[in-house]
This record gives C-alpha cells, sequence and structure tokens, in this order.
C-alpha cells in the first residue's frame, strides 16, 4: 500500500523501552480524545453514583441496602484510580495499537474452538456479553467514521494494510480498556453491569464527535482527504484493482464483517458449550460411538430440511397474521422427519448429531423469546412466527446466522420486527403498506425458499429500499408536527408565564382602572413576544422590569431621594412603554391616548402622594420577589418526589431518548404504540408521534410517570431482534447451567 506524501509516519523510534515516535496529528488526536473521553467518564460516573444511591434507597432490606452504599463507596475512592488507569490505556492504544477487531486481552478467547473453549464464570461471562453488545452496537452506529478512520489509520502506522488494520479508537478497545480498569473494583455484578451501563451511555454513545474530530484533523493533513466507499464489489472486480485505492474500503468493510463475526462466533461459542455441559451432566454418550445408532450426515439433513414443505398450516383466507403465533416443536418435527426418511434402513436408529441438534435447540430457543417478546405487535409476531422452518434450513446449512450480525436472514428479521414496532392491533392490516409488505415478504421466503440464502439477501435490499422511501415520508410529516408542536406549546407557555406573571402583580395592589386595563390588554402582548424571544434577544427581564417601575412609580414616594429617582425614570419609562406598544402594532390610534392616560395617573400620584391600597386578594405579600416569581413556582409535578415510589418511574422517563418506542393502554383496554418526537424542556412536555409522524399524545414528566406506575404505558425495547434473543438465551442458559 503506498504512503502518502506530506505525513510524518511512525519510522522512527525512540531508545528502547520508550514510547514510539507519534507524528503531530496523531498526538493532537491523541490529546482531544483522551480530553473529550474523560469529561465523558465522569459524567458516567456521577451517573452511577445516583443509580447506585436510587437502588440504596429502594432497597427492600438493610443489608441490600448497606451493599449498595458499599459499592457506591468502593467506586467513590477507586474513581481517580479507575480514571487515570483509563486514560493511561487509551495513550497507550496510540502509542501501540492492536489490530482492530481484535480486543486488547483474552477475555472471551474468540479464536478457540467450541471444545476447547472453557465455560467460563457466570458473571465474566455476563459481563463480557454486555461488553460484546456494546462495542457491537458502536460499530454499526458509527460505522461510516469508523471505516474511514480505520483506513487512515492503517495509511499512517508501519506495518498495517487493509489485511491488518489499525484503529486505536475501535470500540471494542475502548470497552476493553474500560473493562481493565474497573477489573481492581471490590463490587457485585449487579453495580458493574450498571458501570457498564453507563460508560455505554454516557462514553461510547458519544464517540461520534469525537471520530469525526479525528477524521477532519487527518483530512486537514491530507490522508486520504477524498474518501470514498464503492459498496460491495465482486471479487474479480478487486482482484484487478490490485493497489487501487477505491477499493481499499471494500476491504475494510470485509475486515469489519469478520470482526463482528468474531464476537458473535465467541457468544455463539460460549452458548453452544452450555449446552454441551448441560448433556455431560446428564451423563449422556457420544452419540457417534453407539453402534446402535446412525448418525445423520449435515448435508443429508439440509437435503431433507429443503425437501419438507412448511409445519404451519396455512390460513383459507390467505392473511398469514390470523391467529395466534405459531409454535412448532422444532426437534421433534426432524425427529420425524429423519425417522420416515430413514424408514427400511440397516435397523439402527437415526439420530441426530451432537452440532446440529444444538443448532435446532437455539433456533428453537430464539422463537421462544419471539413468540414471548411484547414489544413486537401481535400481527407481525404471529407473521415472523411462520419463518421457524425457513429459518432453521437457514442455520442448519450456514452456521453464519449466529456468527454474523450481517447475515443476510439475521438482518432481514431484525428488519421485519424493527419496522413492526409501531405497528398497532388497531390499524386497518388491508389499507396499511408496511403490514403489506411485511406480510408479502414473509409470503415469498415461505413459497420461494429451497435453501438459497440469497433470496434473504434480495427480500432485505427490497425490504429496506421501502423502508427507506417510507421513513422519508414520515420523517418529513414528523418534522413538520414536531416544528409545529414546539411553537404551539411555547406559547401556550409563553401565554401561561405572561398570565400568571401579571395576576400577581396587578394583584398585589389596587392600581387605577387605565393602568389595570394597559397592563392586562396592552403590555401583556410586549411580554408575550419578549418570553417566545428571550434566547435571541433576551429582553423578558427588561419588560418585566417596566411593570415594577410602573407600578412603584404609582406608589407614595415622601423622601426627597426617591421622588428624585422618581423624576429621573418617568420619562424614560414612558418611552419604554410606548417603544414596547409600537413594537407588537398596538392601536396606533389609541397609543396617544392610553399614554396620555398613563401620564396623568403617574402625575397625579406624584402630586398627591397618595398611598395605593393593599388588595385584599393579593396573592403573595409586597415583600415577597416580584420580578421573575412565576418562574420560580415549582414545577408541575415536584411534589411527587416525596412519593417513594415516583423517582423510578421519573428516572425512566427522564432516560427516554429522542425515538424510543412506547405503548400506551387505554382505561378502556385499547393500546396504541407510538414514538418519542421531542421533549420541549421549558414546558417539561413529550410529544409522541405514530410511524406515519402524526402526533397522536403529548404528557408532562409527572403524568407519563403516573401512567407507567399504573401500568398503562410501556417502554419497548429498541435493540436488534436476533441480537436480544441470544442475550435472553445465555440468560436462560446460565441460570439452568449446574
Amino acid at each position: 500500500m503506498n504512503k502518502q506524501p506530506g505525513i510524518h509516519y511512525l519510522r522512527e523510534h525512540q531508545d528502547a523501552g520508550t514510547a514510539k515516535a507519534l507524528p503531530a496529528e496523531v498526538t493532537r488526536i491523541r490529546d482531544t480524545v483522551v480530553a473529550g473521553l474523560s469529561d465523558l467518564l465522569q459524567g458516567a460516573f456521577d451517573a452511577v453514583d445516583d443509580s447506585i444511591f436510587e437502588l440504596a434507597n429502594n432497597a427492600r432490606s438493610n443489608n441490600e441496602q448497606n451493599r449498595h452504599f458499599e459499592a457506591m463507596r468502593e467506586i467513590r475512592i477507586k474513581r481517580k484510580g479507575v480514571e487515570k488507569q483509563f486514560q493511561s490505556a487509551v495513550i497507550s492504544l496510540f502509542s501501540d495499537p492492536p489490530q482492530s477487531g481484535q480486543p486488547t486481552t483474552d477475555i472471551s478467547r474468540p479464536t478457540d474452538t467450541a471444545e476447547s473453549l472453557s465455560l467460563l464464570e457466570n458473571d465474566a461471562l455476563e459481563e463480557q456479553v454486555a461488553l460484546n453488545a456494546m462495542a457491537n452496537k458502536a460499530r454499526v452506529h458509527f460505522q461510516g467514521p469508523l471505516l474511514q478512520l480505520q483506513t487512515r489509520f492503517s495509511q499512517i502506522y508501519p506495518g498495517a494494510s487493509d489485511q491488518t488494520p489499525v484503529n486505536p479508537l475501535a470500540p471494542e478497545h475502548l470497552c476493553e480498556a474500560f473493562a481493565n480498569a474497573i477489573e481492581g473494583l471490590d463490587i457485585n455484578l449487579r453495580e458493574r453491569l450498571i458501570l457498564l451501563k453507563q460508560y455505554d451511555r454516557y462514553v461510547i454513545s458519544n464517540l461520534g464527535m469525537l471520530l469525526d474530530e479525528a477524521n477532519r484533523i487527518l483530512i486537514q493533513a491530507g490522508v486520504i482527504p477524498n474518501f470514498r466507499h464503492h459498496g460491495k464489489v465482486s471479487t474479480q472486480k478487486t482482484a484487478r484493482a490490485g493497489t487501487d485505492r477505491n477499493s481499499e474500503p471494500t476491504t475494510q468493510v470485509a475486515q469489519s464483517e469478520q470482526s463482528d463475526g468474531r464476537d458473535n462466533n465467541a457468544l455463539f461459542d460460549q452458548i453452544r458449550q452450555m449446552l454441551a455441559n448441560q448433556r455431560t451432566s446428564a451423563d449422556m454418550p457420544v452419540r457417534s460411538s453407539d453402534p446402535n445408532l446412525r448418525v445423520v450426515a449435515d448435508h443429508e439433513l439440509v437435503d431433507l430440511l429443503n425437501r419438507m414443505t412448511s409445519a404451519a398450516p396455512r390460513p383459507i383466507n390467505g392473511n398469514l397474521s390470523d391467529g395466534d403465533p405459531i409454535v412448532l416443536d422444532l426437534r421433534h418435527l426432524v425427529q420425524q422427519m429423519i425417522a420416515k426418511a430413514d424408514a427400511g434402513g440397516d435397523g439402527r436408529e437415526p439420530a441426530l448429531n451432537e452440532a446440529d441438534e444444538d443448532l435446532i435447540n437455539l433456533v428453537s430457543m430464539l422463537f421462544e423469546f419471539i413468540l414471548d417478546d411484547y414489544n413486537l405487535s401481535a400481527p407481525v409476531q404471529v407473521l415472523i412466527s411462520r419463518l421457524q422452518i425457513p429459518i432453521l434450513k437457514v442455520v442448519l446449512k450456514d452456521k453464519g446466522f449466529f456468527n454474523k450480525s450481517t447475515h443476510p436472514a439475521r438482518r432481514l428479521l431484525n428488519s421485519l420486527a424493527r419496522s413492526g414496532i409501531g405497528w398497532s392491533s388497531s390499524d386497518e392490516k388491508a389499507k396499511d403498506k408496511l403490514y403489506n409488505q411485511i406480510h408479502t415478504t414473509v409470503q415469498r421466503i415461505l413459497d420461494d425458499f429451497d435453501g438459497d440464502i440469497s433470496l434473504f439477501e434480495t427480500l432485505n435490499e427490497e425490504f429496506e429500499a421501502f423502508l427507506e422511501k417510507e421513513n422519508r415520508r414520515a420523517s418529513l410529516v414528523e418534522q413538520r408536527t414536531r416544528e409545529s408542536e414546539r411553537g404551539r406549546i411555547k406559547s401556550q407557555k409563553a401565554q401561561e408565564t405572561v398570565d400568571q406573571l401579571l395576576k400577581e402583580k396587578v394583584a398585589r395592589y389596587k392600581l387605577p382602572n387605565t393602568i389595570d386595563n394597559i397592563l392586562i390588554n396592552g403590555w401583556s402582548r410586549v411580554l408575550f413576544l419578549a418570553y417566545l424571544r428571550d434566547d435571541t434577544e433576551h429582553r423578558w427581564k427588561d419588560r418585566v422590569r417596566v411593570v415594577d417601575d410602573l407600578i412603584w412609580c404609582l406608589r407614595p414616594h415622601r423622601d426627597d431621594h426617591e421622588r428624585d429617582q422618581w423624576v429621573r425614570l418617568v420619562p424614560k419609562l414612558l418611552k419604554e412603554i410606548r417603544s414596547g406598544l409600537e413594537e407588537v402594532s398596538y392601536n396606533s390610534s389609541r397609543l396617544d391616548d392610553m399614554m396620555g392616560q398613563i401620564k396623568v395617573e403617574l402625575t397625579e400620584a406624584f402630586r398627591t402622594n397618595a398611598d395605593i391600597e393593599a388588595s385584599p386578594k393579593s396573592l403573595s405579600g409586597p415583600d415577597q420577589p416580584e420580578a421573575g416569581a412565576a418562574q420560580n413556582k415549582p414545577r408541575p409535578g415536584q411534589q411527587y418526589f416525596e412519593d417513594a415510589t415516583m423517582p423510578e418511574y421519573i428516572g425512566q422517563i427522564d432516560n427516554l431518548s429522542i425515538g424510543h418506542w412506547v405503548e400506551f393502554r387505554l382505561i378502556n383496554g385499547a393500546s396504541f404504540r407510538c414514538k418519542l418526537s421531542a421533549v420541549i424542556e421549558e414546558a417539561d412536555t413529550f410529544v409522541f408521534v405514530n410511524r406515519m409522524g402524526l402526533k397522536v399524545i403529548e404528557k408532562n414528566r409527572t403524568e407519563l410517570a403516573q401512567e407507567m406506575r399504573r401500568g398503562r404505558l410501556t417502554l419497548l425495547a429498541q435493540g436488534a431482534l436476533i441480537d436480544r434473543a441470544l442475550n435472553a438465551v445465555v440468560g436462560n442458559l446460565r441460570n439452568k447451567t449446574p
């Protein structure tokens, strides 16, 4: 691979035992990244402290509470050390970056075979699964910036190439660095998983800005300034390209997929090892050594499955989503199939080999999770349940289904589930384009799949193209809905604030009717406009001060100093009142008359020096602060924080992110699904839209927490269906493993 000119490459090293000489661009990236990650990590630790404190408050026993407080104390004491160790690890990643896709330590041993892989401790396994999921999610979410950065770093570091790429900012390296940094913490698994969750939320999920900055620095330095990604290229075309730089990104994509495969393979091998341990615990002998059994070969089993029609009966009306989800005993079906095919054989009983039986059991467990997954809408759940036999055929023919998150069949299942999360049972199937597309896709798999896995790739491309078109239309509608709601809610909040503020101020004194009218019907418009524009013009406080000054000037002032101040203030006050009313286009024919009335009232108050009577309907004492009184009122729902059950639900609502899907259940038993489109902080309002982008409901934070406490609001899981299913299988197997 040709190095680009103008870059200081890492050719020279210092004396033995010292760090490698880094070029200026890499040093700049390293310093930026270390500083940025340190700031993000501080936010993660603060969130961990809050989370564990919340757990301690809600503990069911003193022992549990003490355990949480001890963990919180342990983390606080060692926090600085963890942060320093993490920073040192990140610096080391730049000095000597490992090959991308390879973890910095050998915790999960992804290259070991199922036979040699020893069963990890349950806690270590669960922690590793969390780390793998975190890294996988980041690689998918930041695929573009990571690919560019890996390609550019591989241009700079000596010894790196397309076949052995390097990227100090690869998510798996950063996850491993943090795992090593917290290894010395004497805390339980639950607190350790909280640490990983907050690290994911505050650090890994915010890598995008650091990746973009690193790419920008390298582009300025002239490292592949015009990055081009050509997507999939045929083997012949890639071979012809030779050392053509345009083919390098394609190779990097392949490297990324191989990296995904290693992590998924580790998880798959761990699952198979658990299943093997279950057989060992049950003293089951190896079937190939039993002379009374004939072990069915892989190719024979695949051929039998390819000739097998769907075991689930089709509805007469042709609607595949009618009825309940299809529950199949795959292991029993396969055994029946091979027994029937082996009729009249050599007398030995046909049997599955252990590896194929593990795959069949794993597919069964996956679909058990899918059929129990509340996050899938009922009709989509029924449709996906009909794919058990086709997916079993896929898995037995190509084990990459479990090893690679990019496997065509796995991607298609994830896409179907992800798109169907917002489909409500109340939606009309016949008129719904999304439902019809999902139904058509499932029907084509049932009718056309003959063992050629490329069908799933074709269907996935068609389905993604359909979703892109639908999502583009829905995004435009949602954007208009969001902007409209923001404007409406902000205007509503502005009017409520102005009305409350004037009500409080006017209620304190019995003001002349003319002044009351001017403030309520005239100056309120000025305040309303100032509130809406305060984020850019910052004139709200000045407009409120005009009200305070006007009321002050109408009060008696016998002291010479105050009367001098009155004389200096009134001309400026009258000018501000006129200017403000003119700005809101107040009736010009009445403006002069109104200003004349104000002058008369002010002059009369100054001349007679009469005291303004205190109003009996005063809402607040005269000694209380006036300006900004409306903003200092407690936020709606603050009193519920004293309720011991509310903080937990409030915390879940605060963790909601834009785009998160939820389900509301009405009192009459009906339900509907929608996603969070906007959070309008100044009005404490959450706006939800349906999948067409149309608003369906809005509620404040406390109302949502109350709905959740009553069981009428459910947060739907957002992760990829197969990934969630695999994690669930790991948990179930761990509980069953002795």
